[in-house]
């Protein structure tokens, strides 16, 4: 606790700390719902904030934006406080941003389609071996042809571009069928549908934004609010994935630092892991392996440490288990599971104490000098120093209008990229294209009403393929069509 280089997480048959150069080293918060998981959470952004550590975190049921206010003087806080030894304890807010993709909650949070990339997108719009292929070539070809992918526009020109002349790329790039381009479109309408539309274009979230500190030296908690986002799971599991990504592509080697360079939390960690492809988790495994030598460390939040991957699992040396519940077969293994990855305490069976622990009481186990994991401890969890519970909305709205990024996302930018390119092709193509003759039609003597309202569809149905490029002008003409229709 008194240790500047360390975080104070309770006290069990001795003081738990969490050693910062070793924080890195990456962690899991597990336990039932209702168990103190939420609190856990809190006190550890405290800590790594206090320390000037930067933090990343989603925000699942809103609770997480009370690390904003101070919290209010209580006395079973106090007490517990006194009862652990935490003498430095008080009430204090810590400085927060708070994002949101869908732009409500927070700073727009946007990233384009190219950084995305082909893994993530596919697994995004939960595409099989065929198609994912074919995205892949949309991407190879953007490149190829110099063309930005940044919104959804764009992929979905360059997607149209590909099918049309499927035959022309063939032999170079691979086979594209029009089912897998009828395919992906689908998917793609679903998932503008379900708001992606917000997420995909510029400006694009700029790491150094996420990994500040405030003008006392305080580590910024970045909060990203996740109710909503929650009602689709895979676009959750993505974003935060991608993130990862972009934090382990593009910082630099740093070995083993004093403390962290930022510290990302991963709740709800099920949902990276579920029905997800090979090639994603693999992608996920290599990302955990290799990020700590970038100073960055990464903390799983669930409720069974069984969601998480062996080969995830067994890199995650800094523990905190809450209770579990022991009633199912499944959930019996789950407690067996827990209890074996620590390393045992002669004093008591950390199998039976798992399903004993109360509320704020966990199994702590973290690393030690030379990353060696200490005897697990049942700990009593220090209180917060922030609110128990949300930020109101006028709180936040506050938060949000004090931010050193305000004005920064608000507005998107939408410069010149693949659809506007295959549109300036596709105009110029046009106006080159020999004059049709009128001859024919002048000769021809006047037809009966019928034929006339024919020769106008078929008119219309060559002004679709002019109109291919442009959704509004497919809305245009899918209504035109649909008048004449009725009217017959």
């Amino acid at each position: 606790m008194s240790d500047p280089l360390s975080i104070y997480i309770g006290k069990g048959e001795k003081q738990q700390t969490l050693d910062l150069k070793l924080a890195n080293r990456h962690g899991l918060i597990a336990g039932a719902t209702g168990t103190g998981k939420t609190v856990s959470l809190q006190i550890l952004a405290e800590g790594f904030s206090s320390q000037g550590v930067p933090v990343f975190m989603a925000d699942v049921k809103g609770d997480l934006s009370g690390l904003s206010q101070a919290g209010k003087p209580h006395k079973k806080l106090e007490e517990r406080a006194e009862k652990i030894g935490f003498d430095d304890y008080g009430y204090r807010e810590f400085p927060t941003v708070f994002w949101d993709l869908y732009g409500k909650q927070g700073h727009p949070v946007r990233t384009t389609i190219s950084e995305m990339g082909p893994l993530l997108l596919s697994s995004l719009l939960e595409l099989n071996d065929t198609q994912e292929g074919v995205v892949n070539i949309v991407f190879k070809l953007a490149d190829d042809e110099g063309m930005l992918l940044l919104d959804l526009k764009d992929f979905r020109a360059m997607l149209n571009f590909v099918g049309q002349n499927a035959k022309e790329l063939t032999m170079e790039y691979g086979n594209v069928s029009a089912a897998s381009v009828g395919a992906i479109q689908r998917r793609l309408l679903v998932l503008e549908q379900q708001g992606a539309k917000n997420f995909f274009g510029e400006p694009a979230l700029d790491l150094e934004h996420i990994m500040q500190t405030d003008s006392e030296g305080y580590g910024m908690i970045n909060i990203l609010a996740a109710d909503k986002l929650m009602q689709n799971p895979r676009m959750y599991s993505t974003f935060l994935l991608w993130l990862l990504s972009e934090l382990f592509e593009e910082l630099p080697e740093v070995g083993d630092p004093e403390k962290p360079k930022l510290v990302f939390f991963f709740d709800e960690a099920h949902l990276l892991f579920n029905r997800a492809p090979r090639a994603l988790i693999e992608k996920v495994e290599q990302v955990v392996k290799l990020i700590r030598s970038k100073g960055v460390g990464v903390y799983f939040v669930t409720q069974n440490p069984m969601d998480v991957p062996d080969s995830v699992l067994s890199q995650l040396g800094n523990r905190i288990q809450h209770a579990l519940r022991a009633y199912t077969p499944r959930e019996q293994k789950a407690v067996r599971v827990a209890a074996e990855t620590f390393r045992a305490n002669p004093n008591f069976d950390a199998a039976k104490a798992i399903t004993e622990l109360g509320v704020g009481e966990a199994l702590v186990s973290t690393l030690q000098k030379k990353g060696v994991p200490s005897v697990v401890d049942r700990t009593l969890i220090r209180p917060p120093s922030s609110r128990l519970g949300p930020a109101t909305r006028k709180e936040r709205k506050e938060v949000i209008q004090n931010s050193l990024i305000l004005g920064v996302y608000d507005e998107t930018v939408d410069r010149e990229s693949a659809f506007e390119m295959l549109k300036h092709r596709a105009e110029k193509a046009e106006q080159k294209a020999p004059p049709k003759s009128r001859r024919y039609d002048e000769e021809k003597p006047k037809r009966r009403r019928g034929r006339q309202r024919q020769g106008i569809l078929e008119t219309m149905g060559k002004s679709v393929a002019r109109t291919l490029g442009s959704s509004l002008g497919r809305q245009i003409v899918r209504g035109l069509l649909g008048s004449i229709f009725k009217g017959r």
